[in-house]
């Protein structure tokens, strides 16, 4: 669900230095606003790898994501994230030089139990600056870097960020399968038919040095990456949205997400992932997901600590927000930060916030 934070960042950048003024927009960041120029989002897409680890032109927006639940050699908690969206001005193919209509944008943070550090990047497509390689894979906003050399790129990757405050060098491995979310990549994001295609590789595990205010770690630990595009993702009334990405210690994940609506209840739906890779969809009626305590962050309500219950799985869990002041405080701003996970199920997890 995070591509569409970025959304007016794109349209302040495109109208920059023009006397136009901003038009009004609808549902969060404007990815309510209609998008019929554009390539839609329907149900029935074949996925083709490694095709679709790439850009994909005629969609409007589109990213690469990466978060990472990480423990150093003492036992301490860190989580990292690493993103790069793609946003198309005009729904045309790839050019080289200015003429290129598509705007890049990354995001990077690290957080600890004490610690949240956040950065951002932005370029604009067909210079050099930032894009996607297909073979050999490669994500890139100057020298951030998500790539592989690896026949089968989600096989084996280097993840790398750096800051005035911080910096990471990570190597992710996984021979398990990818996981198409929602009905075979199909992701509905509200009961008026908006959508995405969506798939995840929940199994990453990652290694190597994360390094903060001077402090060098060695870490490792669980790592979820998430590729999504659409042109249209969210209905005009939608506000907001929490999405969950979670790594429970029995092995198996879950991803949940809803997102909030000025008027009726919030649309809810989420994958189920056993340890083998087989997903089940669930649906809202199935879940139940609360808000339980909150902290006030960057002067607002966040609820940082919130509770899960599915009784087909026999999951009852609480998670809590390993740093509350986890606040992304960029152009756009938001809430994500790891999680960790108690009750029926342990484990660590992720959450992001926006819209509050």
């Amino acid at each position: 669900m995070r591509i569409n934070r970025v959304a007016l960042l794109f349209a302040l950048l495109l109208l920059g230095g023009c006397d136009q003024p901003v038009p009004e927009q609808k549902g969060f960041a404007g990815l309510g606003d209609q998008a019929a120029q554009f390539t839609p989002v329907v149900p029935g897409r074949v996925f083709s790898f490694p095709a679709d680890h790439g850009a994909h032109d005629g969609f409007r927006i589109e990213w690469w994501y990466v978060t990472a639940n990480l423990k150093d050699q003492q036992g301490h908690d860190f989580g990292v994230q690493w993103t790069l969206f793609r946003s198309a001005l005009k729904p045309a193919a790839e050019q080289p030089g200015w003429a290129n209509q598509t705007i890049w944008l990354g995001h990077v943070a690290v957080t600890s139990a004490t610690v949240h550090h956040a950065a951002e990047r932005y370029a604009r497509g067909g210079v050099g600056q930032a894009g996607v390689n297909v073979a050999p894979f490669e994500a890139w906003i100057d020298d951030w870097r998500f790539a592989s050399q690896a026949q089968d790129p989600l096989t084996d990757l280097q993840l790398s960020a750096s800051d005035k405050a911080f910096s990471y060098q990570l190597h992710l491995t996984s021979s398990r399968p990818l996981v198409l979310q929602g009905d075979n990549g199909f992701s509905r994001k509200s009961e008026q038919g908006q959508a995405s295609y969506y798939y995840s590789q929940p199994f990453f595990q990652a290694s190597g040095t994360l390094q903060i205010d001077g402090q060098t770690y060695t870490v490792r630990g669980p790592a979820w990456l998430d590729r999504e595009w659409s042109s249209q993702p969210l209905a005009a009334n939608q506000t907001g949205w929490d999405w969950f990405s979670l790594h429970l210690d029995s092995g198996e994940s879950l991803m949940l997400f809803r997102t909030r609506q000025t008027d009726g209840a919030p649309y809810l739906t989420g994958t189920w992932i056993n340890a083998d890779g087989q997903t089940e969809t669930l649906h809202g009626a199935q879940i139940k997901l609360t808000p339980q305590d909150t902290a006030k962050v960057a002067g607002r309500k966040m609820p940082v600590r919130w509770s899960i219950s599915i009784p087909d799985k026999h999951l009852d869990i609480s998670l809590d927000a390993l740093n509350p002041d986890a606040w992304m405080n960029l152009r756009i701003p938001y809430w994500e930060g790891p999680v960790r996970i108690s009750g029926s199920h342990g484990g660590r997890g992720y959450l992001e916030m926006t819209g509050y």
